[in-house]
């Protein structure tokens, strides 16, 4: 575990200090990568550059208080940013060119949320994995995201009844 004080060490640029703060969140920064991207390798390319991106910027944090907050937020602006360059390119198998984006999920599968968080939006994704994967409240999703309080509360709302929907619709699909 690391201290306020580790923290405005590291501000300051003492590596150790960010080094321990680098230890002691690693494997929630994973567990968030890993839920945008559902690969392990590409997890872990996304926490490393996170790590990267924070250790160059750390020292204009603003608030020491939140660098909990601060690193997830870039955790989840790389894996995002991953996701989107995933999206250009086009995989060609036999001269042809495969341009399918949405998965399907069909009934046999097993069906959860860890699944069903490819039907959301980047935000509404968000929202659902800073609630119900790391256990935050809304007012520290919303610091992280850095909007109202009454956006995480209406995105959880949107996100939970198209979930819900998706769930019934399987269920009844059989």
């Amino acid at each position: 575990m690391y201290t306020i004080h580790d923290v405005k060490k590291a501000v300051k640029g003492n590596k150790k200090a960010f080094e321990k703060i680098i230890l002691a969140e690693k494997h929630r920064l994973y567990r968030i990568a890993f839920l945008y991207v559902k690969n392990e390798n590409d997890a872990v390319d996304i926490v490393q550059d996170s790590t990267y991106k924070s250790l160059i910027s750390i020292g204009k944090i603003k608030d020491v208080n939140q660098v909990s907050a601060w690193l997830k937020r870039i955790t989840i602006n790389c894996a995002i940013d991953f996701l989107r360059r995933q999206k250009k390119i086009v995989p060609f198998e036999n001269g042809n060119v495969d341009l399918k984006e949405e998965r399907t999920i069909h009934s046999e599968e097993k069906i959860d949320l860890y699944q069903l968080l490819d039907y959301l939006n980047e935000r509404d994704k968000t929202v659902i994995i800073l609630k119900y994967y790391e256990d935050l409240t809304n007012r520290e999703i919303a610091d992280i995201l850095q909007c109202p309080e009454g956006t995480v509360k209406s995105s959880l709302h949107r996100s939970l009844k198209l979930l819900k929907g998706k769930i019934e619709e399987d269920y009844m699909n059989g």
